[in-house]
């Protein structure tokens, strides 16, 4: 009966989170100015990365590097579907576009799920290679998958405009309603799939794999499936960061990319979702917000003269304080929920 009340008071807090999440995307479309509209579309992006980023390298433990390279391929199919056959020829000056890439057209909605869908397959087939390794040597061979989509990307003329990228992308990520709605739909996925049996198995997989197969857990399948899940949102992640940018590049995609979402998860947390999305705001928010620190400043009669690249010094300073004091990261394997439940215990 107590477990029942506990339940359905957790599903309350769930959907007010929702529910002001919702509020939240009217609210900032239709008040705030077009700059801060931007900053919060481009942070809900960076969410749906992070969040699906965590699910294989937090809450399943595998060190993938991989996150550029499904990202690359979810912007570029997006890309492809969404630019009429006119701006293809009009753009290609490398080559001329395959026959086959200007029979293709899709709306957006359907051009982000076959991105997505495409990831997953790809996923699903490196598994069978990339799993028979672990640790460093996994990391190794998922940094040079991103490192083989990019140099595709620019081999491929005929198909990807080679490294001039593909322009003129129709902007539908400059609406809230998109980019909010898909970060909501895939942080309410993950979570599911985290407090499912899967989400059990990944975490058991994460702390002891060999124990976890001596108790009975397919490893493969469950880190294939946190493979395929992580993929498939960041393939939408990336159709929605080229409809957000309107033009991408091969030189978008480099490891900086995934390198950015890893400073992101170790930040918030490894394994905790809403330590992703916490390290998310902070890092991408929080760099925009820091843009004052590049300009001349006044304070208290005191002038200084504008320095570039001061913000990027201030904000390692605060990353490197906030690894020393908290070395678990923001909320460390922890939920939202788990700080009620704590706040409960010591009243």
């Amino acid at each position: 009966m107590m477990n029942d009340a506990i339940f359905t008071k957790q599903r309350l807090i769930n959907l007010g989170i929702i529910i002001t999440a919702i509020w939240f995307t009217w609210y900032a479309q239709n008040t705030l100015d077009e700059y801060t509209v931007r900053i919060i579309n481009n942070v809900a992006i960076f969410i749906i990365l992070a969040v699906s980023y965590n699910l294989i390298n937090g809450v399943t433990g595998q060190f993938s590097l991989e996150p550029n390279g499904f990202v690359a391929i979810g912007a570029y199919v997006v890309a492809i579907l969404t630019v009429d056959a006119e701006g293809m020829l009009y753009q290609y000056d490398i080559e001329d576009p395959s026959a086959w890439v200007l029979a293709m057209q899709a709306e957006f909605i359907w051009a982000l799920l076959l991105a997505g869908i495409i990831s997953a397959l790809l996923a699903l087939s490196l598994s069978f290679p990339v799993f028979r390794v672990r640790g460093d040597y996994l990391a190794i061979v998922t940094l040079g998958f991103g490192f083989i989509i990019r140099i595709l990307a620019i081999n491929s003329p005929t198909v990807t405009n080679g490294s001039l990228g593909i322009n003129d992308i129709p902007e539908y990520s400059n609406y809230l309603y998109w980019t909010m709605g898909a970060a909501i739909i895939t942080v309410i996925a993950i979570l599911n799939i985290i407090y499912s049996k899967y989400g059990r198995a990944m975490k058991a997989v994460r702390d002891d794999e060999d124990a976890a197969t001596a108790m009975g857990v397919d490893t493969f399948k469950i880190k294939t499936l946190a493979f395929s899940t992580s993929a498939f949102f960041e393939g939408i992640g990336g159709g929605l960061l080229a409809a957000l940018l309107t033009s991408i590049s091969p030189d978008l995609f480099t490891f900086f990319l995934t390198f950015q979402l890893l400073i992101i998860i170790v930040l918030g947390g490894l394994g905790s979702t809403t330590g992703a999305i916490l390290g998310t705001i902070f890092v991408m928010a929080g760099l925009e917000w820091m843009r004052f620190l590049d300009e001349p400043i006044s304070f208290m009669g005191i002038e200084t003269e504008g320095t570039p690249g001061m913000r990027m010094v201030v904000f390692s300073l605060i990353l490197i304080l906030v690894m020393l004091f908290a070395r678990e990261g923001l909320m460390g394997k922890k939920e939202l929920k788990d700080l009620f439940k704590k706040k409960k215990a010591n009243k």
